[in-house]
This record gives C-alpha cells, structure tokens and sequence, in this order.
C-alpha cells in the first residue's frame, strides 16, 4: 500500500485553493467614467495660447490617447472681452499672441461637442521673471540639468518648470545611395541625408519650487532632469562618421521654460505632482482629490482635471557639445542586430538556373520584389578585374535610415 505524507495533502489543498480564485478588477481600473483634462495657460503676452483638451482613459484601456476635438474655446476678461481660440488638430486649441491687458482677470470657457460646458475661475496675469541660469554638472554616472531664476521685485515666489530636449541620433550605417522605386541611384546628401538626424522630447514630470519662506524671492540651482550617461540622448557624442553636409559639435540641447505661478496654482501642481509622481510605497503620500481651477456648468458634480493661470512666460536654452561629454561614456548600443549584405545587379541563385536582379528584390519598391524595400543601398561594388558596377551594399532601414527615429531637418536653433 502507498503511503501518504503531508505534503500530497498541501498539494491537494492548493490545486482547491487555485479553482477557486477568481480575477477582481477594482473599480478604479473598471469604471467607465471619463473625465475632462485641460491642459496649458492664456498667454497674455505675443506667444502664442494654446490649449490641449483631453479624456481619461482607464488604465487597462490599450488606447492612451483620447483627445477632444470639435470643441469651442474662448478666453474671457472680467471686462467682458472675448478671444477664441481655433482647433489646431489632435485636441488643441490656439491663438496667435493675445497682447492682453495684465491689469485685468481672464478665465476659459469650454463648449465640448456634445453640448457640455466648462468655465475656470478667473485669474491674474503673472508675468514670469527671467530665468537666470540653465546650467548642468558632470557627475560619475551621467549629467545634471539645473535652473535658476530670481524676482527683483519679491512678488513672485511660486515657479513652474517644463523643457524640451533635443539631441543628435545617428543611423548605424551611412547611406551613399537610395532607391528612386525602379534603380539605385547616388543619394542627394545635402537634402536627403539620412545617417545624422535629430530627436526630441518633452517633460514628462512637475519641477516646482517656491521662495515663500525666503528673504529674497530667489531660486537657485534647482535640479531640473538628469541625463544618464548610458542614455541614447548622448548618441551624438559617440559618432564615429561626421556628416561633412550637416556637421554639428553640439550632442544635446535643453530648453527650459519657466512659469510663475499663484499659490492656489502652486499647490495644485504639488498635490498632482504626488498623485503621479511620488506614490508606490508606504511612506509615500496617500492619493488625495486634486482640485483644480476648472468646473462643469453642465453637471456641477462632474470631476474637471487641469488649471488655468494667465501670464507670460520666460524660457532658456543650453547646448552640450561632444567635447564636453566625458569620452568614456558608452550609450546603450540602439542597433543589436545590424548586418551588412551585399545585393548584386545580375546573380543565379542557388538551386536556380534562371539569373535575377536582387537590386529589384531588395531596394526598388515599384518592382516588388519578394523582400522589396525592406533594405536600403547603402555603398556602390564593383567587378575588381573591370571597375564595372555589380551590385550595392544594403542592409535593414531600422539600420540605415535615422529618419524612423528622427527628423534629418536641422532645427533652426541647432548650433
């Protein structure tokens, strides 16, 4: 006869314990309510106001992305002046610069498509100091953006920051030459280059910071973002080819823009700042209701997400250049599977007895070759005992073609 132990019973229980479990969705991720996201500042200055309005979407939602369109915006006085803001795509709304009176108070009234409307409170012009410094520090493991500013005259006191980075990315191979559809053709490198190009991005986190409790209404080396030193934002540094075309010294560039803020304006973006940023263990802050400036007219009850503050705004721009950034520094490598094939004009492959032209299955889209454009040419061959041309290196666009990643137009500001 067998003998039982303890632990079959344990087994037993447990495969019980499992048919029994049943998936629980908290109401949080489940709840089909959407809420109204209004996202930016009147501009009362010669920038322009642009306005972004969105709607929540549940975390197990797969689209992250739910913008309002079709909705009318106006900016209004306390003086009963209206200025509306036209629909610019992807749920944002604008106007050129407003020029407003700063002596007056402005609010945003919202009229959605289905017919809900939404007013902010009005609020004063807060015109932002200029910002002093845009610096940044070495550091072992990578560098350290800081901002600084300071209000002659001590009325400030509450500052919001947001940047927009930029930086030099580079394909693996340097493309001498492109399919126009039907052949191979030299490549245009002054217009078309696609080896260096340029990538950008913008805050994704709140920077605040406030001088109420000090003598002088003074900030100074705030820590704004840091770059890793394996990030693929230093990739520029680590070019081995310089593009003779489109040379550039500069790996990375930051601009910093800066806001000035009310107190209420203030705390609102610190209590979001620790709903988003700073929750995931127990001696973070405890989730609260952030209530912002905005309000439903429609549904009084109804949750509005955003806050609307008027004013100008102050913004500072550094560059980083490839000497500066410490040689050593080795980015994480963007292309782990990069191959260089050789594709010939006039070829019998293997098993086959017919000749083809790979160039047609490989580089030129309009024949459609079994593997057409899934490379790009990048280097001319040739026959070594005539100089005649037999074919062309290729290999992956992911490999070849920055512009999947980037954009190959020099930005205006670039140095």
């Amino acid at each position: 006869m067998r003998k039982f132990t303890p632990g079959i019973y344990w087994c037993a229980a447990l495969v019980v314990l499992a048919a029994c479990r049943k998936p629980y969705l908290i109401p949080a991720i489940t709840a089909p309510a959407s809420y109204l996201v209004v996202e930016g500042i009147i501009n009362s200055g010669s920038d322009s106001t642009i306005i972004k309005l969105s709607k929540t979407v549940n975390i197990s939602n797969k689209t992250t992305v739910n913008p309002v369109l079709n909705a009318l915006l106006t900016v209004e006085s306390n003086k009963g002046g209206n200025y509306p803001l036209a629909a610019i795509g992807q749920g944002k709304y604008g106007s050129p610069g407003l020029n407003l009176d700063n002596t007056l108070k402005y609010r945003l009234r919202i009229k959605t498509a289905d017919n809900r409307e939404y007013l902010s409170d009005f609020v004063p012009v807060l015109n932002s100091p200029a910002v002093d410094t845009v610096s940044y520090g070495i550091r072992s493991n990578g560098i350290q953006i800081f901002t600084g500013t300071h209000d002659p005259q001590n009325s400030t006191h509450y500052y919001r920051w947001e940047y927009q980075e930029t930086w030099v990315i580079h394909s693996h191979y340097y493309s001498f030459y492109q399919s126009n559809g039907d052949t191979v053709t030299e490549r245009d490198l002054v217009n078309n280059q696609v080896y260096q190009c340029w990538q950008s991005d913008t805050s994704n986190v709140i920077v605040l910071a406030s001088s109420a409790n000090l003598t002088k209404d003074v900030i100074s080396n705030l820590p704004v973002t840091f770059v890793e030193s394996t990030s693929p934002k230093l990739d520029g540094s680590q070019s081995i080819i310089v593009n003779q075309y489109a040379p550039s010294t500069s790996a990375y560039s930051i601009l910093v823009k800066q806001y000035a803020l009310t107190s209420d304006a203030y705390n609102f973006y610190v209590n979001l700042k620790k709903n988003t940023e700073q929750l995931g263990s127990i001696f973070d802050a405890q989730p609260s209701q952030n209530t912002g400036n905005i309000h439903s007219v429609t549904s009084p009850s109804e949750p509005v997400i955003g806050y609307i503050s008027a004013g100008t705004t102050t913004s500072k721009r550094i560059f980083i250049t490839n000497q500066q950034i410490p040689a050593a520094w080795l980015p994480n490598f963007v292309y782990s599977d990069c191959k260089l094939d050789s594709v010939y004009l006039y070829t019998v492959p293997r098993g086959s007895a017919v000749a083809v032209n790979e160039e047609d299955e490989y580089f030129n889209y309009n024949k459609k070759g079994k593997y057409y454009a899934q490379q790009i040419p990048i280097a001319v061959l040739f026959n070594p005992l005539n100089g005649k041309v037999i074919g062309h290196t290729g290999s992956s666009r992911e490999c070849v073609d920055c512009t999947l990643r980037g954009t190959n137009k020099r930005p205006v500001f670039w140095k």
